[in-house]
């Protein structure tokens, strides 16, 4: 019997045990591949359907659609959600790539892997992991990222830029698949080495540029642009996808061509899989005349309907997404204004139901070069500053950053030679303020105080206050009964903690700024509280 046993196992774990299934082992929430070749000449490879039936061990299914690789080649990719064993079978439209049976082996997460991005299941403004945990966006556009090391499988650039944004607490880069260049005026003494505009040889379709061949995809781009997520993927950084942008100089085939839904369904289909994923639809989509509302609701439909994992989607064109609040998971706003705190808080209201995000506030910190003169806000501490106030309506927020943001991509910021460098410290800050503060148990509220703003957590009697500098004094009041109040300041341009110390409370307490000359941020937690 033990023979028996042994060799059972032996069968059950071969590569390619006797019924014909083949084998491959992975863990929970990482993408595996599962690639179907054929030999012989496929005419419209990029057009063979293809997909697999994943069973799981709890007898749920799920179907993946695949796409062409190149060198006769197409690939499956399956993230799967729960650990165990998994069998597929595919369907094709090419004969030989149909019917092929795969057993998934499908080990715990590894340390840190916590999944893809969802809605919260306790409040419907927030974004967790799929494994419950919060997630506390801080975004960072970078919209050339694909650009930066194309035709370099080592990635040196990119590395060393995504080094120093992950090491600032930045878990989300804003990106498009695609932008050829800008047309508005810059500084004219930029250093070539930063430019990655009008790049030829960069292109996601056959030709290029100037001359496309719409025919069928560049592989070798998508196959680059792989590498890219995956290095994303592996600083635990969401890739915010533009599928499209319409003023960055690219020439796209026909909106709804046989061109076009080819390029889009092949992004969702190459993607999808991938744990790190948000998708948006188009920056700016409602301008510069190349679509209107229904073709962005056409291209949602048909992503939802490729996409077996129900990665998030936006718009990133508020004016789209307050027509059609139903229709995305996220709101995308772009709102510049001087009172960015009550804009927000008003969004917020508006849209109870879903996460809100200030995709551009307005903040676009300086470089050595001009390159957005449009900027209303180029001081890094007035950037920070709108930050924190998207933050204390209760809503996400983004940073640009002008020598990163679009064609210029100053990937090593802190070199010598660059001359103005960024405040990506004071994002670092802000994200371990979210994270200590809880930020996905608060709420705003304005019964707790007579100025500043005030984000409450009542179940846990815990109030974070932010403090403008130009208050001398806040007031806190309304708070639940306590015996003593422990107050704690933190200096959001530092990352300076002070320690805690008790007051006592009754019903109202009178604090002056810690830090003069910038915005305090003061943590409140009740002590003894007094109950009823």
């Amino acid at each position: 019997m033990k023979k028996l046993f042994l060799f059972a196992l032996l069968v059950l774990f071969m590569p390619h045990n006797s019924f014909g299934q083949k084998l491959i082992q992975g863990h929970k929430w990482e993408t595996i591949d599962l690639s179907f070749t054929t030999k012989g000449h496929i005419e419209k490879p990029f057009q063979v359907e293809i997909s697999c039936t994943f069973k799981s061990p709890d007898g749920s299914q799920l179907n993946v659609p695949g796409f062409y690789n190149g060198n006769n080649e197409w690939l499956v990719r399956f993230n799967p959600n729960i650990e165990g064993i998994w069998t597929s079978i595919s369907n094709a439209s090419v004969k030989k790539l149909n019917g092929i049976k795969h057993v998934i082996k499908v080990a715990p997460a590894k340390k840190g892997v916590r999944g893809g991005i969802k809605i919260s299941n306790t409040d419907a403004q927030k974004l967790i992991y799929e494994d419950g945990s919060s997630y506390n966006l801080v975004a960072n556009e970078v919209d050339w990222l694909f650009a930066l090391d194309y035709g370099n499988p080592d990635l040196t650039k990119t590395k060393t830029l995504i080094n120093a944004i992950s090491a600032n607490g930045f878990n989300q880069i804003i990106m498009n698949v695609y932008a050829y260049d800008l047309d508005w005026k810059q500084s004219e003494n930029i250093d070539p080495k930063w430019d990655f505009g009008s790049k030829k040889e960069i292109f996601p379709f056959l030709g290029d540029n100037d001359n496309p061949d719409y025919s069928a995809l560049n592989v070798e781009f998508f196959k680059h642009y792989d590498r890219v997520i995956e290095l994303l993927e592996d600083h635990g950084i969401v890739a915010h996808i533009m599928i499209y942008v319409w003023n960055k100089m690219v020439n796209w085939p026909e909106a709804n061509s046989e061109a076009d839904n080819m390029y889009f369904d092949y992004v969702v289909k190459r993607y999808q899989a991938k744990s790190n994923v948000i998708w948006d639809i188009s920056k700016e989509a409602l301008r510069y005349g190349y679509d209107d509302p229904n073709y962005i609701t056409e291209r949602i439909d048909r992503l939802k309907r490729l996409d077996a994992y129900n990665r998030l989607v936006t718009v990133h064109d508020f004016d789209y997404c307050e027509a059609n609040p139903d229709k995305v998971d996220i709101i995308s706003a772009q709102f510049w204004h001087s009172d960015i705190y009550s804009k927000m808080l008003k969004l917020k209201s508006q849209y109870p139901n879903k996460p809100i995000i200030n995709l551009e506030n307005g903040a676009y910190e300086k470089c050595q070069y001009d390159i957005f003169l449009d900027s209303n806000y180029d001081n890094p501490i007035s950037g920070i500053e709108r930050n924190y106030k998207c933050a204390f309506a209760g809503t996400y927020t983004s940073y640009y950053w002008q020598g990163m943001a679009w064609n210029i991509v100053i990937y090593d910021p802190f070199s010598e030679d660059v001359t103005v460098q960024p405040k990506f410290e004071y994002f670092k800050y802000l994200q371990d303020f979210l994270d200590k503060a809880n930020f996905e148990k608060l709420q705003p509220s304005d019964r707790y105080s007579s100025s500043g703003y005030c984000l409450a957590n009542t179940e846990d009697g815990e109030y974070v206050y932010y403090m403008p500098k130009a208050n001398s004094a806040i007031a806190i009041k309304g708070l639940p009964k306590s015996e003593k109040l422990q107050i704690q300041w933190f200096n959001p341009l530092t990352g300076e903690y002070t320690e805690p110390y008790d007051v006592d409370f009754k019903s109202w307490l009178i604090l002056n700024p810690e830090f003069e000359g910038i915005d305090n941020v003061i943590i409140v937690k009740l002590v003894n509280r007094i109950k009823k």
